[in-house]
């Protein structure tokens, strides 16, 4: 069996952000039963938000990254962090480098943007994932959402 073919991109339009809010959905939402008021916030309306799709323009992952004045209400007060959230792969996608290729399409945003480093909230199942990907670990665990998560952080 070979591996879908996908493109990761920026959400341009309505229409990819559609998309991005689907797989949250399906994810969050659907699977893992975070409340949709916790899920989409006023946030959403500034991010950068990153999209997988598949060559047929199935949805495969998503994430994004908040900047400026909204980042620095997330990560303390400074403007030179980028963070990054919402990270989320559908299950047929998992496994097949969609959530990697995610976080570095945000990295390189966050980049473009002039940010120093990324910081993100993870859960923490998903910490040796982050861990691979070069990011650290700082502070105490914490429950968001009803979940166990960790605060990471990763220089750019």
């Amino acid at each position: 069996m070979s591996l879908p073919s996908y493109a990761v991109r920026v959400a341009e339009d309505r229409a990819d952000r559609e998309l991005c809010f689907a797989v949250r959905k399906e994810v969050f939402v659907a699977e893992q039963g975070v409340p949709e008021d916790l899920e989409y916030d006023a946030y959403d309306a500034v991010a950068v938000h990153v999209l997988a799709v598949r060559e047929d323009g199935v949805p495969l992952g998503t994430g994004r990254l908040l900047y400026g004045s909204a980042a620095a209400e997330k990560v303390g007060g400074d403007l030179t962090l980028g963070s990054l959230g919402r990270l989320a792969v559908t299950q047929e996608a998992r496994g097949l480098g969609v959530g990697v290729a995610l976080v570095r399409a945000i990295e390189d945003a966050a980049r473009a943007l002039g940010l120093a480093a990324v910081d993100l909230h993870a859960q923490t199942h998903a910490l040796g994932f982050y861990e691979r990907l070069g990011y650290e670990a700082y502070g105490a665990e914490y429950l968001e959402a009803g979940m166990a998560h960790q605060g990471m952080r990763r220089a750019l």
